[in-house]
């Protein structure tokens, strides 16, 4: 115990314990495996007829020092990392005597002095050295690439052919840890067991199968403990060691860890040494035999009892229970018959309880019937609706391909009714039925000639605005040369009529101007339109009316017909009519109506249509006849 003091694994190892005791670990207190110091034995890939030390013939030449050093060359043994060899001369001295493995864990008394007389030599690396640092890399990745492999496990158990439980695949590590897992719910056979076989399948990089690299039978009696967890653990690993995680900590199977400190441990005779220390005496061995004889007997008689007893029971029925029997019950207890008085209350409260639930249930199940009613209507209803928005939509498109026709005629119609052209050699100015309208500067220009062309604008947008079923703003009164604006939405103004032509007060009219303006850049902006500079009046209207006539499609021809009614008298339509289509086709019926105030009517015409009326056109001046009502 002395020797192993202040080694700290050997510390930690005394007094960690593990919780579960041999007898009582099994398959379900089993949560995960690891692996470590993987290693994978590979057939050579030399080619026949090569050698091993074909490689190292350049090195191999004999030399006069390496024929003196052949005597002295011994056969080198593989070592494992955390075994110390005993040198030779421990080995003479003892000879035929029992040797013991000395372990990393054990301290060895003495230093062992070399051996006199024999001259110690290093091994030769000269091939190693000479070698460049490429060579070197190269050979280094090799040697770890065939030290990595893809590994998964599987356990199984006896009597069960299928396994009982088969990891996921770790690829390329020399120490794969696998997922932890739960065999809890495996049933009673499984997690129950203390005997499984854990097979640990791997695949080297340069193979493309898995192979069976470990089998390993386990009892989970007879595994080691290692620690809580692998941090202080600083024993080295052997080749391939299977590491079990259990609920308590982590065990391993392999018998090359130092034993546990046992009181008999002191007595041990070393045969190196050549002592001995005093043991036993042959009384005292006498006498625990003697014992071990008694308590022996003693089991034997217990067991016996054990069974005399139970056969004794069996044959009595003691332990059996007559289910048929009825219990006798007092029934004229008031303890009996308070607790009967208090069972069938809470056995009426519960019936009253159900059936208030069934009531329930039923109220529940009459709603969502008619709740489902409900909704089979409104979804019919939602879907004739679908239908007759689906065809109102096709409808109102066909009806907005039919207006943008008529309106793109009817701005054409516009166009050649107020034409507004450009004059040559004056950038932004332009005319409109050939009287020219500054752009908002009417500084010494004719004030009857700026009211006339102001007067063709107010008439032309107030149409557009018509045509176009937007409302404006600021309303027009398009009155020729004596046109008017309103205002009615500015706060604070004295009054909301202003004049569209020059006056006595000329910020009246400046603002009448302005609005006027704005008008029209309301006009572009519900078209799509961006206004560069609201002063220029026929500018911008040239372009809304520009846009409003393009087009792809073709031109919608006119219906026939008009007004008769304000024909005033006449037989043959207005002199600018005389030539169209419309009015020859409209005139070439049979001229045999009646003739009523001056206009020519058909007897049918005269009941049916709306337009005709006996009222005179003639004599009505022209704001009265195409002036809107004011707006006081």
């Amino acid at each position: 115990m002395a020797e192993h003091g202040d080694d700290p694994a050997v510390h930690a190892k005394v007094h960690e314990r593990p919780f579960l005791y041999s007898w009582n670990r099994r398959l379900r207190h089993l949560h995960g495996i690891s692996l470590r110091n993987l290693h994978v034995t590979q057939t050579s890939s030399r080619g026949k007829g090569k050698t091993t030390t074909d490689d190292d013939a350049p090195y191999n030449l004999v030399s006069p020092a390496r024929r003196a050093l052949q005597g002295d060359a011994s056969p080198l043994t593989h070592s494992r990392s955390f075994t110390n060899l005993p040198t030779a001369i421990d080995e003479g001295a003892v000879p035929g005597g029992p040797q013991r493995a000395a372990t990393s864990f054990e301290r060895i008394e003495k230093q062992q002095s070399r051996p006199g007389g024999v001259k110690m030599r290093r091994r030769s690396t000269l091939h190693w050295a000479t070698t460049s640092p490429r060579v070197r890399q190269s050979k280094l990745e090799d040697i770890v690439v065939d030290r990595l492999a893809d590994t998964w496990i599987s356990i199984h158990c006896a009597g069960i052919s299928e396994p009982v439980y088969i990891s996921e695949v770790i690829e390329k590590s020399m120490n794969p840890s696998f997922a932890f897992f739960d065999l809890d719910n495996t049933g009673a056979q499984i997690s129950r067991s203390d005997e499984c076989a854990v097979r640990v399948w791997a695949r080297p990089s340069k193979t493309e199968s898995y192979c069976l690299l470990v089998e390993l039978e386990l009892n989970l009696r007879s595994l080691q403990f290692v620690g809580r967890s692998l941090e202080n653990f600083h024993h080295p690993l052997p080749q391939n060691c299977v590491l079990l995680h259990l609920s308590d900590g982590i065990y391993t199977s392999f018998t090359d860890l130092p034993a546990e400190p046992h009181p008999t441990a002191e007595h041990a005779v070393d045969h190196r040494a050549g002592t001995s220390k005093p043991g036993s005496t042959f009384d005292a061995l006498m006498q625990l035999a003697n014992l071990d004889e008694c308590i022996q007997d003693a089991v034997k008689v217990r067991s016996q009892l054990e069974q005399d007893i139970n056969r004794i029971l069996a044959e009595a029925r003691v332990l059996t229970v007559d289910d048929t029997a009825e219990p006798q019950v007092d029934d004229d207890s008031p303890q009996v018959k308070a607790a009967l008085v208090a069972e069938q209350k809470q056995l009426r409260q519960l019936k009253k309880k159900r059936e208030d639930l069934q009531q329930s249930l039923e109220q529940r199940k009459q709603a969502l019937s008619r709740g489902r009613e409900a909704q089979e209507k409104a979804l019919a209803l939602t879907e004739a609706g679908n239908r007759e928005s689906q065809e109102l939509e096709s409808r109102l498109k066909q009806i907005e391909a039919d207006s943008s026709g008529q309106v793109r005629r009817i701005c054409e119609s516009l166009m050649t009714i107020f034409p507004i052209e450009p004059l040559k050699n004056r950038t932004l100015q332009f005319t409109i039925r050939g009287i020219h309208l500054p752009n908002s500067v009417y500084n010494d220009t004719n004030r009857d000639e700026i009211a006339a062309a102001l007067g063709f604008v107010a008439q032309l947008v107030h149409q557009l605005a018509l045509y176009l079923s937007v409302s404006l703003p600021y309303m027009l009164e398009p009155s020729a040369s004596t046109s008017f604006i309103f205002d009615p939405i500015s706060i604070g103004l004295s009054q909301r009529k202003y004049p569209l032509h020059p006056t006595t007060v000329p910020y009246k009219f400046e603002y009448a101007v302005f609005l006027l303006n704005k008008d029209i850049e309301f006009l572009m902006n519900r078209q799509g339109l961006r206004v560069l500079d609201i002063r220029h009046t026929l500018p911008n209207l040239k372009y809304l009316l520009y846009v409003l006539t393009a087009g792809t499609g073709e031109m919608p021809a006119r219906k026939a017909g008009g007004v008769r009614g304000l024909l005033g008298g006449r037989l043959t339509p207005d002199i600018l009519r005389r030539t169209s289509e419309d009015s020859v086709r409209s005139l070439s019926g049979d001229i045999t109506g009646t003739k009523t105030n001056g206009n020519v009517i058909d007897n049918k015409e005269k009941e049916t249509d709306p337009f005709v009326t006996t009222s005179l056109a003639r004599g009505l001046s022209y704001r009265q006849r195409f002036s809107p009502v004011r707006h006081k």
